[in-house]
C-alpha cells in the first residue's frame, strides 16, 4: 500500500491548532448553539426551562453537563419540522432516517449547513489519504439516506471525480471499478465484502484494482475486518462516523497515517461520553455511550445527543482534535444472553479467526422453555471448504465464543452466498423471542 499521508501544508489550521484554541472556539460557537437552540426551537425552550438552565448559565465547556439530553424519541415526537429552528423556507435540504419503527427522524440543512458538512466530509476525504482529482466510487446509498448525498459533496469538495453509484447491483460496481479506475470507495464495510465476493466470483484479482483507499462507516466493524479488506483489495481502509442527527457522514473520520479511531471534527461537534445507565459524565478515556452537541448547524442545531453508540474519548494523535475508540456497539442492539451482554462485533472478532469460514454472518435469538438461546449462522469461506472442514471450523468458532465471549451459541452452517448480503447496514440480528 501507498504512502497517502497528507501534507501538513494541506490541512486546515484548525486540525493542527492548540487544545486551548481548540476550546476557546468551541466555547464561543456552543454559547451561540444553544442560544439558538433555546430562541428557535419551543422543545429545547420547553426542556430547558424544565431543568432550570439558560443559555447564559454556558460560562464554560463543563457547564454543558447541566443542559438535558435530546434522545431519538424528542425527534420522533416532533415530526415532522418541529426541530427546526428556521423557518421551512430557509431548508435547502430534508434528510431522514429508514422509520423501520414508528415515525422517521427528520432532518433540516440550510445552504450553510451544507456547505459545512460538505467541508467536513471533504476534510475527512483527505484524511484518509484521497487526494483533488481522485475516482471516488460512492457505493452508500442516496435518497433520504444521509451517506451517499453526503459523500458525494465532499468528493465533490475536494475537488474528486465522483461516481455514484449507490448501493446495488453488485457485480456492476465492480465492472465500475474497474472501467472508471476508481482510487477511493466510500460504501459500507459489510457491503464491501460482498464487492469482493463478487471480484472472486469474476475471476478478477481485487489487489491489482486501482483501489487505494476504502472509507467505511454506516455500521459498526472490526480491526479485525479491516485487515481482512485491506489484506484481499491492496489498500488502505480507514473508519469514517456520522449519524443524520447530527450531521450525517464526517463527524469524525480516521486519519490514514495512523488508523488509531476516528478524530472528531471538534470545531463543529462537541463530545461527550456519558455512563448509559446514570448519565453522567466518565472521564476521558473511560468507555461509554457517546452524546454530541452540534457547534454550527442553523437548520437542525442538536443539544447533548444521545447516540447510542458506546466508545470511549482519546487523545489526538495525527491532528490536535481528540479521536473516539472504533464503534464497540450499541447500547441499544446490545444482547442479553443468559445476563452475559454481548455485541455482533465480538461474535466476528472471533469469526475473522476462523479461516475456513467467511466473514458473513448473522445471528438468529429465539426462547425455548423459557430460555434464550443464540444460533449463529455462518458460511464456509469457499466452495473448496469440504463438509468436515466446514464442521470443524464451525465447532472452532463455537469453542472461540464459548472461551472469549462467555456464552454457549449454536453455530449453524449455511451454503455459500446462504447468508443475506446487505447493499447498506447489515442486518446481524434476526429477534424472534416472544415480545
Amino acid at each position: 500500500m501507498q504512502d497517502l499521508t497528507p501534507a501538513k501544508d494541506t490541512l486546515d489550521p484548525i486540525e493542527m491548532a492548540s487544545r486551548d484554541e481548540i476550546e476557546a472556539l468551541q466555547l464561543e460557537r456552543m454559547k451561540w448553539s444553544l442560544a439558538h437552540a433555546y430562541d428557535n426551537v419551543p422543545h429545547y425552550k420547553q426542556c430547558f426551562d424544565a431543568a432550570g438552565v439558560h443559555p447564559g448559565d454556558l460560562k464554560q465547556l463543563s457547564d454543558l453537563a447541566s443542559f438535558p439530553f435530546t434522545v431519538k424519541s424528542d425527534l420522533r415526537d416532533n415530526y415532522p419540522f418541529g426541530m427546526f429552528a428556521v423557518p421551512r423556507e430557509q431548508i435547502q435540504r430534508i434528510h431522514a432516517s429508514s422509520g423501520t419503527t414508528g415515525k422517521p427522524t427528520v432532518v433540516g440543512y440550510t445552504k450553510k449547513d451544507i456547505d459545512n458538512w460538505a467541508e467536513v466530509v471533504a476534510r475527512s476525504l483527505r484524511a484518509a489519504g484521497t487526494r483533488s482529482g481522485d475516482v471516488v466510487h460512492v457505493a452508500y446509498g442516496y435518497g433520504l439516506f444521509t451517506g451517499g448525498l453526503g459523500a458525494h459533496y465532499g468528493a465533490e469538495r475536494l475537488a474528486c471525480t465522483v461516481v455514484p453509484v449507490s448501493g446495488g447491483m453488485t457485480d456492476r460496481q465492480v465492472t465500475l471499478i474497474e472501467d472508471f479506475a476508481a482510487t477511493t470507495i466510500m460504501v459500507t464495510p459489510s457491503y464491501a465484502l460482498s464487492i469482493l465476493d463478487s471480484y472472486n466470483a469474476q475471476g478478477l484479482d481485487p489487489r491489482q484494482s486501482s483501489l487505494q483507499v476504502g472509507i467505511f462507516g454506516a455500521e459498526p466493524w472490526t480491526n479485525a475486518m479491516r485487515s481482512e479488506i485491506e489484506n484481499a483489495f491492496d489498500m488502505h481502509a480507514v473508519d469514517i462516523y456520522g449519524l443524520s442527527e447530527v450531521m450525517g457522514p464526517g463527524v469524525a473520520s480516521e486519519c490514514v497515517e495512523t488508523k488509531d479511531g476516528p478524530v472528531i471534527w471538534e470545531d463543529h461537534f462537541y463530545p461527550e461520553v456519558i455512563n448509559p445507565d446514570t448519565g453522567e459524565l466518565v472521564a476521558d478515556g473511560e468507555i461509554g455511550e457517546l452524546v454530541f452537541t452540534s457547534l454550527t448547524k442553523e437548520a437542525f442545531p442538536i443539544i447533548r445527543y444521545r447516540t447510542r453508540d458506546l466508545t470511549r474519548l482519546l487523545p489526538g494523535t495525527a491532528r490536535s482534535m481528540r479521536r473516539m475508540e472504533k464503534i464497540t456497539g450499541r447500547s441499544d442492539d446490545m444482547i442479553i444472553l443468559r445476563g452475559v451482554n454481548v455485541f455482533p462485533t465480538q461474535v466476528e472478532e472471533q469469526l475473522m479467526k476462523v479461516d475456513a469460514l467467511a466473514p458473513h454472518f448473522q445471528i438468529e435469538l429465539r426462547r425455548d422453555n423459557r430460555l434464550d438461546q443464540m444460533t449463529i449462522h455462518v458460511e464456509p469461506a469457499n466452495n473448496l471448504v469440504s463438509t468436515d472442514a466446514g464442521e470443524s471450523a464451525a465447532a472452532d468458532l463455537t469453542r472461540r465464543i464459548k472461551d472469549v465471549i462467555g456464552i454457549s451459541a449454536n453455530v449453524q452452517l449455511a451454503d455459500i452466498e446462504g447468508i443475506p448480503r446487505s447493499q447498506g447496514k447489515a442486518v446481524r440480528i434476526i429477534d424472534n423471542r416472544p415480545a
